[in-house]
């Protein structure tokens, strides 16, 4: 299932990803490559390296951003809610088992699942809207979502160690007595072009870097951060603890899929069961 959330703000973060890779793709390849390995053998290998991981960034994030997060379904007929509205307490929206009712969707919803305001629907362990893919992060879509920072890190870090060869290493050789070579001069071309690369990668590095480890702790913790601030003000949540008692691993392989590890890294399947993570109380923990 295709979706696109109508958001202007969401439209021009997506623009920004696209040009921020396309410029980082311009100037490893003009102002690094071709001016430092150009009839070198490491040309080709640098090159189809970066392809390969600009490849992966952009389908990764494109299918972050055109799946289906986890909304939940909304009732084909109206559905009468008069009852709670009147007053008539609600289920514990921490129970495993107890679903709630959402007033703005004015629909039923399963354990854990949050409304989004700025999709207007309610999405399934929904982690956080995400203007950079312009969509929910949720429990069908996580996994495109740490894959795309994962290979924007890898990038950031693989432009910003050729940037410092290109750049820093041949002046380090020159204080040293020992010039290197190179096949032209550097130009003011050149170190505008180094000086933004070297901005971008390192602010992008740092955000994919701080954005993953709040991604992975959050599966491993088996909390989202709505439900952590929900449990900070609230004294039944504290008492009841975690949501489960599952192995780490259990938990990971949720969200990235029961093959082998080296698949995690593949933005090709989806969740690894149908529908997202089984909710219930006696979970069959077999890996």
């Amino acid at each position: 299932m295709v979706v696109c959330v109508i958001d202007a703000c969401g439209f021009v973060c997506l623009l920004i990803v696209y040009l921020s890779v396309s410029y980082a793709d311009y100037v490893i390849l003009r102002h690094i490559l071709l001016f430092k390995y150009a009839g070198s053998i490491w040309f080709p290998v640098h090159t189809t390296l970066i392809h390969l991981l600009i490849l992966m960034i952009l389908v990764s994030h494109l299918r972050a951003a055109f799946t289906d997060p986890g909304r939940v379904p909304l009732p084909v007929t109206a559905i009468d809610f008069s009852d709670l509205r009147g007053g008539t307490p609600r289920t514990n929206e921490r129970g495993n088992e107890d679903w709630t009712v959402c007033n703005r969707c004015e629909t039923y919803r399963p354990p854990r699942a949050h409304h989004c305001s700025s999709c207007h629907r309610c999405v399934r362990r929904m982690h956080h809207h995400c203007p950079w893919i312009n969509n929910c992060v949720g429990e069908l879509n996580q996994k495109y979502f740490i894959q795309f920072l994962f290979y924007t890190g890898v990038l950031s870090l693989y432009g910003l160690g050729l940037l410092l060869t290109t750049w820093l290493w041949p002046i380090l050789k020159e204080k040293s007595g020992e010039p290197e070579k190179v096949g032209f001069s550097i130009t003011n071309a050149h170190l505008a072009h180094w000086i933004i690369l070297l901005i971008e990668s390192i602010v992008l590095g740092l955000f994919a870097l701080v954005v993953s480890f709040d991604q992975v702790g959050s599966i491993i913790r088996d909390e989202t951060p709505i439900e952590r601030m929900k449990s900070r003000f609230s004294k039944d949540a504290q008492r009841e603890g975690p949501h489960t008692r599952k192995p780490k691993m259990e938990l990971l392989r949720e969200v990235f899929g029961r093959g082998y590890v080296i698949c995690w890294f593949v933005p090709c399947n989806g969740p690894s069961v149908s529908g997202g993570p089984a909710y219930s109380r006696l979970p069959d923990y077999d890996l």
